[in-house]
């Protein structure tokens, strides 16, 4: 039996045990938020998704970008659009697989960037479905609120934009593009440079609104002028409708799992 007494002079170890270094790694915030940890921060935006992705047993996606800015009750031109994305994202739930047919793997399940407009739309239209659809938000100085109508548990959130895209092309079997601004471009533009370089598999793209598209991008004018090679220019496609933009899908591989009703 011990007969050792406390020692009234031993010092406390309080102020260790307050010290930022005693905290527990995976629990000290400021740890993970510093700039040595941002490798980190990338691989835990990777995972995290990754991870709810395979729970859902979601194999690929067909991905929908467009404006923001259009809304259902806008002019003509903006409601016309947000009424065909949404049609496009219902028809490619009903018929590509995202409603678990195949062994409860999902195909071609609707991606958006999680956001309003154009995004709204087409996971509405998976919704209208009953078919799971992806929302890969990103944060932004004003903040982006995600739309009502993508997944609760595919509904994700990105500090890095280069994580959310990533995610965005890593499944993605085919790119519906619905007129858009700044980051529809962007968007756009990196899927193509990663065809051209075969640095992705080959997926079609399907560019909505021809007039829209050609009237903002001289595409035959990068060709003329050697920018890019005429080959190039068959790295996309247009559609004029939700049913055109499927037909063009099918005829360029992608899956029908399901057949459509005849009414």
């Amino acid at each position: 039996m011990s007969t050792d007494k406390p020692c009234p002079d031993k010092p406390s170890p309080d102020k260790q045990i307050a010290s930022p270094s005693y905290r527990l790694a995976a629990l000290d915030q400021d740890f993970l938020l510093s700039d040595s940890q941002r490798g980190l921060r990338f691989l835990l935006e990777y995972e995290k998704a990754e991870e709810a992705l395979r729970a859902w047993g979601v194999r690929s996606t067909v991905v929908v970008f467009g404006s923001a800015r259009v809304h259902e009750n806008g002019d003509e031109q903006h409601a016309r659009w947000y009424n065909q994305a949404r049609a496009f994202a219902k028809l490619c739930s009903l018929e590509g697989g995202a409603l678990d047919r195949n062994g409860g793997q999902r195909d071609n399940v609707i991606a958006t960037g999680g956001g309003p407009g154009i995004m709204e739309a087409a996971n509405r239209g998976a919704q209208d479905a009953g078919a799971p659809s992806i929302g890969f938000n990103i944060t932004l100085p004003h903040e982006q609120l995600p739309n009502a109508y993508s997944t609760p548990d595919l509904t994700f959130r990105f500090h890095y934009f280069a994580m959310r895209k990533m995610h965005l092309a890593m499944r993605a079997k085919a790119l519906v593009v619905f007129p858009g601004g700044f980051g529809t471009f962007d968007e756009l533009f990196e899927i193509l440079t990663l065809r051209q370089t075969g640095k992705a598999p080959e997926l079609p793209v399907v560019l909505f609104d021809e007039k829209y598209w050609r009237a903002c991008i001289n595409f035959d004018a990068l060709a003329q002028a050697g920018m890019i090679d005429k080959n190039d220019l068959h790295l996309f496609s247009f559609a004029e409708s939700a049913e055109a933009a499927w037909a063009h899908l099918l005829a360029r591989g992608i899956t029908r799992h399901n057949e459509p009703k005849i009414t």
